[in-house]
């Protein structure tokens, strides 16, 4: 399956362990140098409808990704980090 990194922002994020949802692709973060995906980024949440900011970003390597679905990307959620914006 091909995959574009737009195209991506329309998958959720889904924790192959637990059923856990992240939320959606917010934001890829890539190495210029080897021109290769790092990892995926799922924005926090807002607070209050947005009035008080957002949660942390939650960040997964790529190496945690499992698999790519149609809609959904399956992936170990306990390599995930947070990511102040």
């Amino acid at each position: 399956m091909v995959c574009r990194i737009a195209q991506l922002q329309y998958k959720e994020v889904i924790d192959i362990a637990d059923g856990a949802r992240y939320g959606f692709v917010g934001d890829v973060e890539l190495d210029p140098d080897r021109g290769a995906i790092e990892g995926i980024v799922v924005r926090g949440r807002p607070r209050l409808l947005g009035l008080l900011g957002r949660e942390e970003d939650v960040v997964f390597p790529w190496s945690a990704v499992k698999r790519f679905g149609e809609d959904i990307i399956l992936v170990d959620g306990g390599a995930r980090r947070s990511r102040r914006r």
